[in-house]
């Protein structure tokens, strides 16, 4: 089962590109906590520097780095100098923002934007990638070099379209706008392929991609949410005894996978909820839940509003 299909297929993620940045050290950018569903991104061209935020711990990353905030933290991306940063001009080019600052120290390019989810609930996605996520793409690629790898894959494919995206944004043509932001998409998609197909795939989803023993499973809570799960006929499914289900589910994920599988029935809930006229009942069973108060429940306990004002907020109840 494709996992990261699954997941894109419940959750669309469409993308913006918003800045393209030139900057000499020493430079810093501040961002604060990002809007309510969106994901920045930060894409390195050029040159090194030093990302932080609430983790405390600093990362160095270089040309052909990818940096997402799955969790809509802030952060900091800057030189590593320590020095105050040089102000930057700010012009507009067709449809970015360009920022450079004229510092004389070492240049750095970067592009900075966001992914932005579909108003379905997100909590499947969100929650189990993880706070900061950094992919070298550059790296994994010239490994691949090196043993003479000339096939495609996901490292030289994400490098094409981190060139072809920086083409784009340094020389904007008819359309430009429209088409880095498909591009800007792809990237998301193609990030969490990269990233799940490392020799270390982050705790949480991209783990579980890695997991062919507990593929079973999963395709059962995606493909018959209706149905009466436990964790016995999970584990029959996988082939392994309930006890190790129980222990490799949460030490890839961190969590049960009966909390799983409410977490798919509720994002699919959701989808049906603001995609289908299906009266709540209707849809309160396609999850699994005979009982309509106990959907309700459930799912205000879990969204954080109830079906019918998660329905009659066209996904959006806090705007």
């Amino acid at each position: 089962m494709d996992l990261i299909n699954r997941l894109l297929s419940l959750i669309p993620v469409t993308g913006r590109l918003d800045l393209r940045c030139h900057f000499g050290a020493p430079w810093r950018i501040d961002r604060g906590v990002a809007g309510v569903r969106e994901i920045p991104y930060h894409v390195l061209l050029s040159g090194t520097a030093v990302v932080e935020d609430d983790t405390g711990r600093p990362e160095h990353i270089v040309a052909g780095d990818i940096i997402l905030f799955p969790t809509g933290g802030g952060h900091q991306i800057h030189d590593g100098s320590g020095k105050p940063e040089k102000l930057s001009n700010e012009t507009r080019d067709a449809s970015l923002t360009v920022l450079e600052n004229g510092g004389g120290g070492e240049t750095t390019d970067f592009l900075c934007g966001r992914f932005v989810l579909g108003a379905v609930p997100d909590r499947l996605l969100r929650d189990h990638l993880p706070g900061r996520l950094v992919v070298h793409s550059a790296q994994c690629l010239h490994a691949a070099e090196r043993v003479g790898t000339g096939e495609p894959n996901a490292q030289n494919r994400l490098t094409r379209l981190l060139e072809l995206m920086n083409a784009e944004a340094r020389d904007p043509g008819l359309g430009s706008e429209i088409f880095i932001n498909h591009l800007s998409a792809a990237l998301f998609a193609l990030t969490l392929r990269f990233a799940s197909e490392g020799a270390h795939a982050p705790h949480g989803l991209l783990a579980l991609t890695s997991r062919p023993r507990l593929q079973p499973a999963i395709s059962a809570m995606f493909d018959k949410p209706g149905e009466n799960w436990t964790l016995d006929h999970f584990a029959k499914l996988c082939n392994v005894s309930k006890a190790t289900f129980v222990r490799q589910f949460r030490e890839v994920i961190g969590l049960s996978a009966i909390d799983m599988l409410t977490e798919v029935r509720m994002t699919i809930a959701g989808r049906a909820l603001l995609h289908t006229t299906t009266p709540i009942a209707g849809i309160a069973e396609l999850v699994g839940y005979q009982s309509v108060s106990a959907f309700q429940r459930i799912f205000k306990l879990r969204i954080g509003v109830t079906p019918a004002r998660w329905r009659a907020a066209g996904g959006n109840p806090q705007s």
